[in-house]
């Protein structure tokens, strides 16, 4: 047994004990993380123009600040641009995260020296508890890869900004440095396929303990390692006791993965995002994520079917319901008040506070008045493979609202297989059927006939690879939309179309 695997343990069981004490009492936390940021952000332009010194409690909070869109944080993101002192938070901030948005083209997202730590420890903390919990401790002996973006930055009026995970890549400790993979040099290569072709070369003869990233990519890194070796990911690295995931629901990818794993391995999910890191799993027993109440963020939760209100409700951590569908609003350390962060996630427990993510507010599909949402078409899917084994590498849905020939509209699934069913339409019955249990508003329009039931039209292998190299989207924290209610990704998807479809 190694030094590492050794000295770990007592510093895990302490974070163990402190997470245990916070998440046990989210309100407390959730009350003084609240007064601590609003104290420190007194003084900034933002505190001032917000009268942050007569702010008491969460009350007068939600009276003095409204929600905000990254586009109404523009003006105060160009006086930060412009050299801009004690905008947002004090001082500048010591980053600029930067992440593609659906609507605001390339987001800025802050980040201080003070809300670092909410980034870097909460990885450190749920790999932590993992080890504490499942004894996995020879995980700090062997290598460990994270997919991520380039650690390369660029100067964005005086301050750096990169990918999130390539600022994050700066501030490895020394003592994992020696132990993380790829190297810099095959960090900073650009192109996605030819570096994740570089980190397999880098990395197939390696004693892999933990791969980390978002699972359509760390799926594409197990492919071409498969490919190049002609063994399955557990037997080439046998040590390998973890994978890391997060960004995007597991379950579309779960199947695929654990074939290509091809034996045991563990699975940690996490909740980052640019803004600020969200939740962690914090237990194997709970597939729901511990909401990181004592980090530096005060959450507030916005019923998903109101957060486009004019004036619309918003909870604490002390006031929600489970199984309840709410849009994520954080306020934090990094200088964001009120922000809509996209997301929805519902609560599967309250003490302590577990969320699941569900999908993000803009996208669904209501093209006839179903709002159908992200969580209720990837459980259909999962669903239908329980009763029609296939294998789904990647999918998404967009509605038909005109039909060429003339039929009823219908909602289009563009799946790319792996392994395709062996009866399609059977496939097809079965998913529609499964959607139909769960929205019942979709149903009504089948059995109205408003709708005809979905079709799937099969794309050939690549495809959303394709896509997302055209659009520059390949690799890193960059994801594919599992729903939209334009055409306008199916449309582009029309290079990939094979000529069966079913339905």
């Amino acid at each position: 047994m190694r030094i590492k695997s050794i000295l770990v343990r007592p510093v895990a069981r302490y974070v163990m004990h402190k997470v245990r004490q916070w998440s046990a009492r989210p309100e407390e936390a959730q009350e003084k993380t609240l007064k601590s940021i609003v104290t420190i952000a007194a003084k900034t332009v933002f505190g001032q123009e917000h009268d942050f010194d007569a702010i008491r409690n969460y009350e007068d909070f939600q009276q003095r600040v409204p929600l905000r869109s990254y586009e109404d944080y523009r003006h105060y993101l160009e006086l930060i641009f412009q050299g801009g002192k004690n905008i947002l938070w004090p001082g500048q901030p010591l980053y600029f995260a930067k992440t593609s948005g659906t609507t605001s083209g390339m987001k800025y997202i802050p980040i201080t020296r003070d809300s670092l730590g909410n980034h870097f420890y909460s990885a450190q903390t749920a790999l932590l508890l993992f080890m504490a919990q499942t004894g996995k401790w020879r995980i700090m002996d062997g290598k460990m890869i994270f997919l991520s973006g380039s650690p390369r930055l660029e100067d964005k009026n005086g301050i750096p900004a990169g990918r999130l995970s390539g600022i994050v890549n700066h501030h490895i400790p020394a003592y994992l440095r020696t132990h993380q993979l790829p190297l810099w040099e095959t960090n900073c290569i650009e192109d996605w396929e030819r570096k994740i072709d570089a980190i397999v070369s880098e990395t197939c003869h390696e004693n892999m303990t933990l791969i980390s990233g978002i699972p359509p990519w760390v799926q594409m890194y197990f492919d071409r390692l498969i490919a190049k070796t002609g063994l399955p990911v557990k037997q080439l690295f046998p040590q390998l006791e973890v994978v890391v995931h997060g960004g995007v629901n597991f379950e579309p990818y779960r199947r695929r993965m654990e074939e290509s794993l091809g034996g045991e391995v563990q699975m940690l999910e996490t909740y980052p995002a640019s803004e600020g890191f969200i939740a962690y799993q914090d237990t194997p027993e709970w597939r729901g994520l511990l909401l990181n109440v004592d980090s530096g963020i005060f959450f507030e939760f916005v019923p998903a079917d109101r957060i486009y209100d004019p004036q619309p409700p918003r909870y604490s951590v002390s006031q929600v319901q489970t199984g309840v569908q709410y849009a994520v609003i954080i306020n934090s350390n990094a200088g964001l008040w009120g922000y809509v962060l996209g997301d929805t996630v519902k609560f599967v427990s309250l003490q302590p506070p577990r969320i699941m993510v569900t999908g993000r507010i803009s996208q669904y599909i209501s093209a006839f008045g179903e709002h159908v949402i992200a969580e209720e078409v990837e459980a259909a899917l999962q669903e239908t493979l329980q009763v029609e084994p296939a294998v789904v590498t990647e999918f998404t849905v967009a509605p038909c609202v005109n039909p060429p020939d003339g039929e009823l509209p219908y909602h289009e699934w563009l799946i790319e297989f792996e392994q395709p069913p062996a009866n399609p339409k059977r496939f097809a019955a079965e998913l529609d059927a499964h959607l139909c249990a769960r929205n019942f508003y979709y149903r009504d329009l089948i059995v109205g006939k408003v709708l005809r039931p979905l079709k799937i039209r099969f794309l050939r292998k690549n495809t959303f690879i394709d896509y997302m190299k055209q659009e520059g989207r390949l690799g890193g924290q960059n994801k594919v939309p599992h729903l939209s209610n334009d055409r306008k990704m199916a449309d582009a998807l029309q290079f990939g179309y094979l000529q069966t479809t079913i339905g």
